[in-house]
This record gives structure tokens, C-alpha cells and sequence, in this order.
């Protein structure tokens, strides 16, 4: 079943890249008690990840935060090394765009946006989407349709919806 508005997001461990390597983070950690944005990619470093959807938080970063966001989360089914380097690699390190790695897709079976692309690779990944959690529970989600596609999932958007 696909998470939806109202939920309560499961206490699921993802993973960060520390100063000495990986480090484990519950998704009850980030969120009990804040307003945080979650968005997920299907990969890091492929092209509309790269080129449009992480982009469009690292811009909208203090726009976020004015509007009393805690914190902005990038999650995708990859290692905390590729999500580390992809994080240093984009400027999202420096803008304070906390990356995280669901290498098991734990996370993202549970809420229900997994796919699977196989003619291109890609095999248990998340969909697009970007949402709003408040305490846990999420308030407003943003899927995308297609993998390939950044638009109601962007930064842009889900700010101009809070």
C-alpha cells in the first residue's frame, strides 16, 4: 500500500555518510517533533535526479527554512558512499541537504513507492516524490507519475503547496 496524506511514516533505519564512514539514522530520529521534507530520486547521479530534481531543493534550501522546515532529507535506493560523493559532488553537502541511503529499499517498500526498471537497470527503486512530515505523519505528497519526469515533485512545487 503507497503512503498517503495522514500517514505515520514507519521507523525505518537508513543510512548517512559520516565523518568516519557509515552511520545508521531512524527516520523517527529526523522527524518526531519537526517539519521536515522528504524527497526521494531513483538514483543518484542519473539524469533528472541529477540535473533537476536534487538542484531544485539546493535553491529553494532558505525558502524551505523560512517557511519553518527543520530540515530537507534526499533519500534513494543507493549506498551512503554514491549518496556521500553525489552529495559533495552537487553542492548538496555544503547547502545542508541531509542524504540518505536505503540500500535494502527498506524504507521505500514500506511506504509503497518502489519500482522496478529493468530495461534500464534499474531494479528496486523509488519512485519520484517529495512530501511534507510533520511529527511523523506526512501532511502533503508529491508523486511524480514517471521516473523521468520532476514537476509537482520539485522543489518549486512542494514549496509553493506549503
Amino acid at each position: 500500500m503507497t503512503i498517503s496524506k495522514g500517514d505515520k511514516l514507519p521507523d525505518v533505519t537508513l543510512f548517512s555518510m559520516g565523518a568516519n564512514g557509515p552511520e545508521e539514522v531512524r527516520i523517527s530520529d529526523r522527524t518526531t517533533g519537526r517539519k521536515v521534507v522528504i524527497f526521494a530520486v531513483p538514483g543518484a547521479y542519473t539524469p533528472t535526479c541529477h540535473s533537476a530534481h536534487l538542484p531544485s531543493f539546493i535553491r529553494t534550501k532558505d525558502q524551505f527554512r523560512a517557511k519553518g522546515i527543520d530540515e530537507i532529507i534526499c533519500v534513494s535506493v543507493n549506498d551512503p558512499f554514491v549518496m556521500g560523493a553525489w552529495a559533495v559532488a552537487t553542492g548538496a553537502a555544503n547547502a545542508g541537504i541531509t542524504m540518505l541511503g536505503d540500500p535494502e529499499s527498506s524504507f521505500t517498500k514500506a511506504i509503497g513507492m518502489d519500482f522496478t526498471a529493468s530495461p534500464v537497470g534499474l531494479m528496486a527503486r523509488s519512485r519520484r516524490y517529495a512530501m511534507l512530515v510533520e511529527d511523523g505523519t506526512v501532511s502533503l505528497l508529491h508523486a511524480e507519475e514517471s521516473p523521468g519526469t520532476c514537476e509537482i515533485s520539485a522543489g518549486e512545487s512542494l514549496l509553493a503547496a506549503i
